[in-house]
């Protein structure tokens, strides 16, 4: 497996001298959100990391290599080709193969980071059960990752476009465990509160990696799902992004909008709703996960 990984210098320095990685998904670079916005998150991002005392390893597929760590030349390629895959567990042989440009998603940069022996993986929402998946069948693969790939992935709970009650009975069922940090309840992306509970509140990174150690000492396979609210003075009011996710959800579907395409178009039509708000929320919480992600990474070397 390792002809197909290629470390940057910065990544693999670190691995060198056992300096706590991070891994950080590429999707939403070219996805996620709009150029020159994601770009510039994405350094910012990395900055966070290594502020945190660890070293960022953002994860993509670029000539027929499974790139962990990127330059500023290959990050600024994913923000503005247009053409990158989406890649998940079921892509990653194809775009290997084919030489493609491909950006990961949460399942894919799950096993990339596993197979570069990498921990603890940030991003900005998991993916989950879709609304109506009892007669589409839509739902994530990131909830099949979680239950059999070995990383602690910290993110702001999942969107409030999906299913969450679906969602966190599905990670039940599969044995995934859903920490909360801060608080007992299990966050929304765009707000703090879903309506529902996380499993376990752990606030600190020191009772994280405990956990998450013991998970794995036990054999348990399977991720942990490490779920950090948005900041209060960047979170959106509930109402208002429950009532546009309506609209959003119904334009979806008058125009036939499905499968991977869904959630890009949602999230489009949110920004665009919201003009623009949802976007500055966006990227907030994904530097709040970097934060916990890299006091997390910094735990768990002294687990």
């Amino acid at each position: 497996m390792h002809q197909y990984l290629l470390f940057s210098p910065e990544v693999a320095a670190a691995r060198a001298a056992g300096k706590p990685i991070v891994a950080l998904e590429s999707t939403i670079i070219s996805h996620g959100m709009p150029y020159p916005q994601n770009v510039q998150m994405a350094r910012e991002v990395e900055q966070i990391i290594r502020d945190g005392g660890a070293v960022p390893a953002t994860i993509a597929i670029i000539g027929g290599k499974i790139c962990v760590g990127l330059s500023d030349e290959q990050l600024e390629l994913l923000g503005t080709a247009g053409d990158a895959i989406k890649v998940s567990r079921r892509d990653l042989p194809y775009v290997l193969s084919q030489s493609k440009l491909g950006a990961t998603t949460v399942a894919a940069t799950m096993i990339c980071a596993e197979l570069a022996g990498i921990q603890v993986f940030v991003t900005g929402g998991i993916g989950g059960v879709h609304r109506g998946a009892e007669t589409s069948f839509d739902i994530s693969a990131d909830l099949q990752e979680l239950a059999q790939t070995s990383v602690a992935v910290v993110c702001a709970g999942v969107k409030s476009i999906l299913d969450i009650g679906l969602t966190l009975e599905y990670l039940e069922t599969h044995g995934v465990p859903v920490v909360s940090v801060g608080q007992r309840g299990f966050p929304a992306f765009f707000t703090r509160e879903s309506g529902f509970n996380a499993d376990f509140q752990l606030d600190t990174p020191a009772e994280q990696a405990a956990f998450i150690a013991t998970k794995w000492a036990l054999g348990l396979k399977g991720g942990i799902v490490v779920s950090n609210p948005v900041p209060a003075a960047e979170a959106m009011p509930k109402e208002e992004i429950d009532r546009i996710t309506e609209q959003a959800l119904q334009e979806a579907d008058q125009q036939g909008v499905t499968g991977k395409n869904v959630t890009p178009f949602l999230l489009a039509r949110i920004k665009a709703l919201t003009e623009g708000r949802s976007l500055v929320t966006n990227i907030a919480l994904v530097k709040n996960n970097a934060r916990c992600g890299a006091a997390l990474a910094v735990a768990m070397q002294h687990n």
